[in-house]
C-alpha cells in the first residue's frame, strides 16, 4: 500500500454537513438580532427627534417648530441629521410637525424582516409601540 495523503470524499461530506447545520441553526438568530437592532435604532431616534423638539418648545414659548430646518439649522442645532422622510437601518421616517403638536412615526420597510412594527412619538415624548 502507498501512503496516501488527503481525505476521502466521506469524511468531506461529514464536514460539508457539520457546517450546513451551523449555518442552519446561525443564520436566522442573526436575523433576529439585525431586526432587534433595528428596533432599537428606530425607537431611539424617536426619542432623539423628541427630546429635540421638546427642547426647542421650552426654548420658545412652548411652540414647536413647523419643520425639521428649525431643529438642524439652529445655532447650536438640536439635531444634526434630518430623519424625516428618510430611510434608516430598515425604517422610514415620517414627521407631522406643527406649533402646538408633532408626531414621528418609523415604520419597517418590510415588516418581519427589516422591523417588527410601527413606532410612534407622540407631542409630550410618548412612544407608542
Amino acid at each position: 500500500m502507498r501512503n496516501r495523503k488527503g481525505f476521502t470524499l466521506v469524511e468531506i461530506m461529514i464536514v460539508v454537513a457539520i457546517i450546513a447545520l451551523l449555518a442552519a441553526i446561525a443564520i436566522p438568530n442573526l436575523l433576529r438580532a439585525r431586526i432587534s437592532a433595528n428596533d432599537a435604532l428606530a425607537q431611539s431616534t424617536l426619542r432623539a427627534l423628541s427630546t429635540a423638539t421638546e427642547t426647542y418648545g421650552t426654548g420658545n414659548d412652548g411652540n414647536y417648530p413647523l419643520d425639521m430646518t428649525s431643529l438642524t439649522g439652529a445655532t447650536p442645532s438640536y439635531m444634526t441629521t434630518d430623519y424625516c422622510g428618510q430611510t434608516v437601518a430598515g425604517y422610514v421616517f415620517a414627521c407631522t410637525m406643527s406649533v402646538t403638536q408633532y408626531t414621528y412615526a418609523a415604520t419597517p420597510i418590510n415588516v418581519g424582516a427589516s422591523g417588527t412594527t410601527t413606532f410612534t412619538v407622540i407631542t409630550g415624548g410618548v412612544l407608542k409601540p
